[in-house]
């Protein structure tokens, strides 16, 4: 099986910057920031992508998803259904939600083909959020992986491996130690971007705009001046 995280790659000789990608189809934010990934690359780096377990990350960290909290649930699904229509995407959402993404990460996990493990990556989304698939359903998932020009049968089959089982923990473990909590996060030199609003400012980075990290460490080191009761 091809190594899981990807390598350094060069153009004309000269290493090429990376940005990682943190996924999981179960986020209707991430299906969207698939839709701006070319914005990303004409930056001039390249795109790893990296499936994790929302509800690891979630775990992890000790918070719940948005879609767990009944106000927020509303108004994510408006505000996603709100961006899809600027920007003339349909909206269909699969048959429920929160589904089971577990096997449908593996099998990204179980593709040795880094383009072809891009390409189903992105069908996922596209899948449950514009046609309105269910991508929990080994069926559909083999379906799509014909559509993608892959063996779905030996996908669901390797999916099914303890050593990609034990990459996607990895993966997700990596992440939150990492400060990932939640889907989609881009990492690029160490700093994180969550949520698909924030590609402009990832973008930003990448230009070279940085902000006072003296000035953020300052901030951080004060101390809270009122506590929470529980």
């Amino acid at each position: 099986m091809e190594e899981y995280f990807l390598t350094e790659i060069t153009i004309t000789g000269k290493l090429m910057e990376k940005v990682r990608f943190y996924y999981d189809p179960i986020s209707p934010y991430a299906w969207l920031a698939t839709k701006q990934i070319a914005r990303i690359e004409a930056a001039g780096v390249h795109l790893e992508m990296e499936p994790v377990l929302l509800a690891g990350l979630l775990k992890a960290h000790g918070t719940k998803g948005p879609a767990e909290v009944p106000a927020k649930r509303e108004f994510l699904f408006r505000d996603v259904m709100r961006i899809a229509d600027a920007h003339g995407l349909p909206f269909r959402g699969p048959p429920g939600h929160p589904f089971n993404p577990l096997l449908a990460l593996r099998m990204c996990l179980a593709i040795g083909s880094l383009t072809s493990r891009r390409r189903f990556t992105f069908m996922l989304s596209q899948a449950c959020w514009e046609r309105g698939l269910d991508i929990s359903s080994p069926a559909v998932l083999k379906a799509l992986a014909a559509e993608c020009d892959l063996n779905g049968e030996a996908l669901v089959a390797n999916a099914a491996e303890p050593a990609i089982k034990q990459a996607l923990i990895d993966a997700t473990e990596n992440a939150a130690a990492a400060g990932v909590f939640g889907v989609p996060t881009f990492s690029y030199m160490g700093e994180l971007f969550w949520g698909g609003d924030r590609i402009d400012l990832l973008l930003r980075r990448i230009a070279g705009h940085r902000i006072d990290e003296a000035q953020l460490k300052n901030f951080l080191a004060r101390p809270a001046l009122a506590v929470r009761e529980a």
